[in-house]
């Protein structure tokens, strides 16, 4: 896999949304949040357009995604949001350009279907990282998230680092054992879409990332079962899991009508005898760590420490 030349200050980034319309309050302080990073802004037509949920019509989010990896000023590619509409796109997206122009692409949650096809169509590293219209401009954007943020995209270095959670947040062992493979995945909802299409996620020897927010206990569970029966979780090499943000019982007046999610990775996940770490401080949170998927990473759960080595 390549690594992306890291951003420094002076660089241009592109802001664009390949999934859902940019609330126009939150456009100037999420460009202003860019450039206290030292970074030039060049805003996609996407960050003011609207198309029902969507930042415009399907050819429009595919044409600023395109158009940001052919642009030579650009250095790096910010995704200022997620929402819903990545999916849509990939069949439009010209990933001969993408792979032939490798740089810092950024974001999460929905970006998740870009982070997949790019990392397995194209060859190089992105970044799951938190986003300048959702998180950057949060008052409680915390040291930790801008500093593992500014460690992955403004580099001097790319391997032989750890991955650590926050002080006074600890990760769970659900699974003792150690494995070392491509770092990859992202939000349930989005890994689990992609099974059956063109763009489905490869989990052979990887070591599987995944997170989500706003889902009930029994369609999490649904969707690991569908995992699980399509061959995925039996073929990573260790899985991590993230924060799972609002996702309880149907009815949290009657938790014993459901099952908690502890006791779901421990009935789907824990037989699959693969290393398993719970409770990385990543996904729909804040503090929240940035991940460098396609990167190779060894992971021990026995000292709960994962390494990128690539």
């Amino acid at each position: 896999m390549i690594f992306p030349k890291a951003l420094k200050i002076g660089d241009t980034v592109g802001l664009i949304s390949a999934s859902g319309a940019t609330p126009p309050d939150k456009l100037k302080p999420a460009i202003e949040s860019v450039e206290k990073l030292g970074l030039k802004v060049v805003v996609g037509e996407t960050c003011q357009a609207r198309h029902g949920y969507l930042a415009g019509t399907d050819q429009l989010r595919a044409s600023d995604v395109n158009q940001m990896f052919n642009d030579s000023t650009i250095d790096g590619i910010f995704c200022i949001r997620g929402g819903y509409g990545a999916t849509k796109i990939l069949p439009l997206l010209d990933f001969d350009v993408i792979r032939a122009n490798p740089k810092v692409f950024a974001g999460y949650s929905d970006v998740t279907a870009l982070h997949i096809a790019i990392n397995q169509k194209c060859g190089f590293v992105t970044y799951h990282t938190p986003m300048p219209s959702t998180e950057f401009i949060q008052q409680d954007m915390d040291e930790y998230t801008w500093d593992s943020f500014k460690q992955l995209v403004m580099a001097t270095t790319c391997h032989d680092y750890l991955l650590k959670n926050p002080l006074g947040h600890s990760m769970t062992t659900l699974a003792a054992g150690q494995a070392t493979g491509q770092l990859i995945g992202g939000n349930l909802t989005l890994v689990t879409a992609s099974l059956g299409t063109p763009y489905e996620i490869d989990t052979k020897n990887k070591i599987l990332f995944l997170e989500d927010i706003d889902e009930t206990e029994h369609r999490i569970d649904r969707m690991l079962t569908q995992l699980k029966l399509a061959g995925k979780l039996d073929e990573a090499a260790g899985i991590l899991l993230g924060a799972w943000t609002n996702c309880g019982p149907d009815n949290p007046k009657h938790p014993e009508h459901s099952l908690s999610l502890q006791t779901i990775f421990q009935e789907i996940l824990v037989p699959l005898k693969k290393p398993i770490l719970m409770d990385l401080t990543c996904g729909h949170c804040l503090p929240t760590m940035s991940l460098p998927l396609g990167s190779t990473i060894s992971l021990n759960t026995e000292n709960q420490q994962i390494r990128v080595i690539e």
